[in-house]
């Protein structure tokens, strides 16, 4: 089968000819119709991801598609099976091996193509707002990176759970988009001093931050008392550091959220989030927002989109 392999650090991938993997006790193999992409797909390429797989090493975290076999000891899943998985690598192939236990039946009415762009995008928002912030009604929420894979879902899910949602993008295109999402105001993030801006709206109850710095830090200082500091991500390329006495002063709380760690700490926490935000989909309360999907011979490309920031939400990958 054609596959998208990483062979050493620092190095391009390759689309080249791998064998198909066959299942193990407590696997199923998936015919994949889609692949998402994600920003930790690059990080892997550059070996500055938190969990670095053993080289070679086919990319691709989030798929979607057929199951075509089904190892040992599974129930409830078989052959002929629309799912969604999240193997963690794997997906930029036409067919990869997943856990049973990470593998979610599709609602019918979902395509490949959202199901692909969902599970980790939506997955962390809503672990994140919900979860880690305890986002209520009424409040405040800045997202910085809104018109990207993740940041682009935190504004839907905080609009659907009832906050004000204050949008972060660069450019009036990007910051359209999050409008769309359920934005209810929007600032260009090349357009001034993010904290004044911020406090001249009120200030904010939950920074959602998958950016990093210097947006980080300006948006920590336009949080409320009590507020609270979501660390997502680190897009631009800058890690924040806090003054541990303005978090003292203010009543602070910083929360990390690393979505993928969940299926070791606490699985269930992810599988009631993901039977919410499923049931937000077939309600028609979520759409997923995919501005390229291109077939597998035009991966890096797709990679190049996320690396330049020149996409809004997901880029999808069609074996």
């Amino acid at each position: 089968m054609k596959a998208l392999q990483l062979r050493a650090v620092g190095e391009a991938p390759v689309l080249t000819d791998v064998p198909v993997p066959d299942p193990g006790p407590g696997e199923v193999q998936i015919s994949i119709a889609a692949c998402g992409l994600n920003f930790a797909d690059l990080l892997m390429i550059q070996g500055r991801y938190q969990e670095k797989p053993q080289l070679p090493a086919i990319l691709g975290m989030e798929v979607a598609g057929v199951i075509s076999q089904v190892g040992d000891g599974i129930a409830g899943l078989a052959p002929g099976m629309r799912v969604a998985a999240m193997p963690g690598s794997g997906g930029l192939a036409e067919a990869c091996l997943a856990p049973a236990e990470r593998c979610v039946r599709l609602p019918d009415a979902m395509s490949f193509t959202d199901a692909a762009a969902f599970q980790i995008a939506y997955g962390t928002s809503h672990v994140a707002l919900d979860h880690r912030a305890g986002l209520k009604p009424g409040e405040t929420v800045v997202v910085l990176g809104a018109a990207g894979g993740v940041g682009l879902t935190a504004v839907e899910i905080a609009h659907r759970m009832g906050a004000r949602v204050i949008a972060v993008a660069r450019g009036a295109d990007k910051l359209a988009v999050a409008r769309a999402a359920g934005a209810d105001a929007t600032i260009d993030s090349e357009a001034g001093t993010l904290d004044t801006a911020l406090k001249e709206m009120g200030g904010v109850d939950v920074v959602y931050d998958a950016i990093g710095d210097p947006l980080g830090s300006a948006a920590l200082k336009a949080c409320r008392p009590g507020g609270r500091y979501l660390v997502i991500g680190f897009a631009a390329g800058e890690v924040p550091s806090f003054k541990a006495n303005y978090l003292l002063v203010k009543n602070l709380t910083v929360h990390g959220l690393y979505w993928g760690g969940y299926l070791r700490l606490a699985p269930e926490v992810l599988t009631g989030s993901l039977e919410r935000l499923f049931a937000w989909y077939a309600d028609g309360g979520l759409r997923p927002h995919v501005s390229h999907v291109l077939p597998l011979e035009k991966a890096m490309e797709g990679l190049d989109l996320l690396r330049s920031r020149a996409s809004t939400g997901k880029v999808v990958i069609t074996p």
